[in-house]
């Protein structure tokens, strides 16, 4: 078996990278494809948890931005990440992955409350862990809710899956033919560059906590597994790359 770079991961998934071309909702066949990528990990051995956007459906920022209450739009989102882990959980279960959605928000029917021992239990069970609803308040992104359950759970790093971008940039190079990749990057500087990885709050939260970040591409399959078993793709933050 492959020697393994990260044994626990956070799996940071964008919504737009469930919604493949349609660019809305849920496309099956990408979700589909993105549950095989994790089934794989899964097999090598690593306990997988997962925070799922949800700018699929409904962005907060954007309903704030055109007049609607900030906290109301924000649990608008929450709800919109709650109905990507289901259909992550669908996936994952129909090829053999047993799955537990835990949200942040009390929902009992449809999800888990977040419990961090029980989800450690899951995760040491062999199970993988969908974090649904942020952390349950308004004002924060599910960066941020990814940074706190990557530090929660223990986690060796997060792998923030992107769709079409392969790393981070100094501009952006669907506009620049000219933008300069980085395989490496600490916190500070990213910081200090401006670059919108991710908000300042979820950065803050892995630089205090030394929580390694790999940026990739989830369209290029197999992907998940070159990540875990550490190597050389997209953008690895937070110090010394393994």
């Amino acid at each position: 078996m492959a020697e393994l770079a990260y044994k626990r991961v956070v799996l940071k998934l964008s919504g737009e990278a469930l919604a493949g071309s349609q660019y809305y909702g849920i496309d099956p066949k990408v979700i589909k494809c993105i549950a095989e990528q994790i089934k794989e990990v899964h097999n090598l051995g690593v306990q997988v948890s997962i925070v799922v956007g949800g700018g699929n459906i409904w962005r907060g920022a954007v309903g704030s931005a055109q007049g609607m209450d900030r906290a109301t739009s924000d649990y608008m989102g929450m709800l919109a990440t709650v109905i990507n882990s289901l259909a992550l959980q669908d996936a994952l279960e129909k090829i053999g992955v047993y799955t537990r959605v835990q949200a942040a928000v009390e929902m009992r029917q449809f999800a888990e409350p977040y419990i961090r021992r029980r989800a450690l239990r899951h995760l040491e069970k062999g199970r993988v862990v969908i974090f649904a609803a942020g952390i349950g308040s308004p004002y924060f992104s599910t960066d941020t809710a990814a940074a706190l359950r990557a530090a929660e759970m223990e986690a060796d790093i997060i792998l923030m899956a992107k769709k079409n971008v392969d790393g981070v940039y100094d501009n952006d190079p669907n506009e620049s033919p000219d933008a300069t990749k980085f395989d490496y990057l600490d916190y500070m500087e990213m910081l200090n560059l401006g670059l919108g990885v991710m908000d300042a709050t979820a950065t803050s939260l892995c630089k205090d906590n030394s929580i390694p970040l790999l940026v990739f591409n989830i369209d290029e399959p197999g992907n998940i597994r070159r990540a875990v078993l550490g190597e050389a793709i997209g953008t690895y933050l937070g110090g010394v790359n393994k």
